[in-house]
């Protein structure tokens, strides 16, 4: 049996302070909400070399009001370069916040897989594995997925239903996951 672990967020705590680049040059606070939401929802994806992100990111723009009626925010972010990112969005057609530049030290932070790249023609650089975070009013993770394959992920729509279930204060429903 190995002993090697990798360290990972959990449930509950806060979601580190880590500043991203936006395609504008902007700078700003990942997991802070912004667009009058008070939650934010961040999406980690592989980069422009993998199919099975564009498709998810399109799906998320095709709900994605989804999760603003319930006061959720969106962001996305990868480990590319502007270059990348300006190349990838010629085969998206989104309108939602997305950040370049996520750096292994960053990925490392949130807990990431990282992935070397198989050739020169996937891409150049490390990459982040694919990763979701819900980050509720107090600045807590209140969900989090974090996958080692770009096969598994949340489904967005599961997900945007569970968030309205969540939010709804009849429910009172906690964070899922703190018993350590």
């Amino acid at each position: 049996m190995s002993t090697d672990y990798t360290q990972k967020l959990h449930a509950g705590v806060k979601f580190p302070e880590i500043d991203v680049t936006m395609l504008n040059g902007e700078v700003k606070s990942l997991g802070t909400p912004e667009n009058g939401h008070d939650w934010k929802m961040v999406v980690i994806y592989r980069g422009k070399h993998c199919p099975k992100c564009t498709q998810y990111l399109t799906q998320l723009e095709s709900i994605k009001e989804s999760f603003a009626k319930v006061g959720v925010d969106i962001i996305a972010i990868s480990g590319d370069s502007k270059e990348q990112l300006d190349a990838h969005l010629e085969e998206l057609d989104i309108n939602f916040p997305i950040a370049y530049g996520l750096t292994v030290e960053q990925m490392h932070t949130l807990g990431l897989y990282i992935s070397d790249p198989r050739s020169e023609k996937e891409t150049d650089h490390p990459f982040a594995e694919p990763g979701l975070f819900v980050i509720n009013a107090e600045g807590d993770i209140q969900i989090l997925d974090i996958s080692n394959a770009p096969f598994a992920r949340p489904d967005l729509e599961v997900l945007a239903g569970g968030l309205a279930f969540i939010r709804n204060p009849e429910n009172n429903y906690p964070i899922r996951g703190m018993h350590r």
